[in-house]
């Protein structure tokens, strides 16, 4: 029986730890002991991470799974009581509950839909750049760009009032991190339904033109799975594109050839946020599926109630997908990574996090020509301690 235990320390800040790099290159799929002992598997080749999320025999329900990594919250994943599911937060249920939730919300999050977000989105991220500008360098990218433009849009999108995001924001902090302790996490996630539960209660008496009023309008929702519904939007809305926009740029600041394209060559945009997307890969930590029956995954037979873990850095630079896999290319031909996912789960806001960076990237590039780190790389400090991969802190100056 393997010990393989889950590698997690980065040896350089934008690439997998070498562990998974090197297992990768033995195969795709690996027996991997759990923190809790579980017997289950890693899974670092791009066919056969796509063909595990893309199977309607695994599990996403968390009362399934398995702790990766020993954690201060080790204790929720083996008793999943302790932090419930809210009844809305259809990102951990399996259909025929997936189905309902994604149906009602999948209209919501259209291509055409996002494309007529994009003046607002422009307007905001001009907003963030003048604040940015007048308060004078150096200044923390992500308190002033990367975590505003994506909590504004998530904020207005859903009816949020953007001046009480102060709670929901350090809430969201201690659910994403990895060193919280249990007792903290539940209150941090009763924090959050509490508020979004009496939001709901005043958009009932005064709606507005926002996906919550949308939503209670259809009368198909509780109030409680409304509650859950703004819950994962709220978070998935904002923590997952901040951590993009702050790493993409420590990214392009560190590679300077690639920021040159980014910024001055309109054409490269879209295919430059592909690639960022594809070579950061900021979900490290999963996702995870529970197998419901035995199910043969490229020769390998994973058995019922095994746990699978994708490790999608890995999976992202897959050669066997991805010529020259390694390098950084925004030039690069877009398509093909798994950063939003696969399968029914692939990530309902896959399009409005493409849209703000589209038009944030750039934004940024063009209005300091001359943005740099005012501290060295090494001394950015990364989110190694988080289940979204990121900066914590980006100093710049211009």
């Amino acid at each position: 029986m393997s010990e393989l235990t889950l590698p997690t320390v980065r040896q350089r800040p934008l690439d997998p730890p070498d562990e998974v790099t090197a297992l990768r290159q033995q195969g795709t799929i690996h027996r991997m002991t759990y923190a809790d002992g579980h017997q289950g598997w890693l899974v670092t080749g791009h066919a056969a991470a796509r063909a595990v999320l893309a199977s309607p025999y695994f599990s996403n329900r968390p009362e399934h799974m398995h702790p990766p990594i020993p954690s201060a919250r080790m204790e929720l994943a083996t008793q999943p009581e302790k932090l419930r599911v809210p009844p809305g937060f259809f990102l951990r249920m399996d259909p025929p509950d997936h189905t309902r939730f994604r149906r009602l919300l999948t209209g919501q999050f259209t291509v055409r839909r996002m494309k007529m977000l994009e003046p607002r989105i422009a307007e905001i991220t001009s907003a963030c750049l003048d604040a940015m500008e007048a308060a004078g360098p150096p200044v923390d990218l992500v308190q002033e760009f990367a975590l505003p433009i994506p909590s504004l849009v998530i904020c207005e999108l859903l009816g949020v009032p953007y001046e009480e995001r102060a709670q929901f924001q350090a809430d969201t902090k201690v659910l994403a991190s990895l060193e919280s302790k249990a007792d903290d996490a539940i209150a941090a996630l009763g924090s959050i339904s509490t508020y979004l539960y009496g939001l709901v209660q005043r958009k009932r008496k005064e709606p507005g033109d926002d996906l919550l009023s949308g939503l209670i309008e259809s009368g198909e929702l509780s109030d409680e799975d409304l509650t859950g519904v703004g819950v994962l939007l709220l978070i998935a809305g904002h923590e997952t594109t901040a951590n993009m926009l702050g790493l993409g740029t420590y990214a392009l600041l560190t590679n300077p050839d690639q920021l040159a394209a980014m910024r001055d060559d309109p054409s490269v945009v879209d295919n430059g946020v592909e690639e960022l997307l594809r070579h950061l890969t900021i979900i490290h930590l999963g996702p995870m599926r529970s197998a419901l029956e035995d199910v043969e995954i490229e020769g390998v037979t994973i058995k019922a109630g095994e746990t699978v873990s994708i490790h999608l850095p890995t999976v992202n630079r897959d050669p066997a997908r991805f010529d020259d896999a390694e390098r950084l290319d925004v030039t690069r031909p877009a398509g093909g990574h798994l950063t939003f996912g696969h399968g029914i789960h692939q990530c309902l806001g896959q399009q409005l996090a493409r849209a703000e960076m589209r038009i944030a990237y750039p934004a940024l590039l063009r209005r300091f020509p001359g943005l740099r780190l005012a501290v060295t790389p090494e001394e950015v400090p990364m989110r190694s301690d988080m289940s979204i991969y990121g900066v914590h802190r980006l100093p710049v100056t211009w």
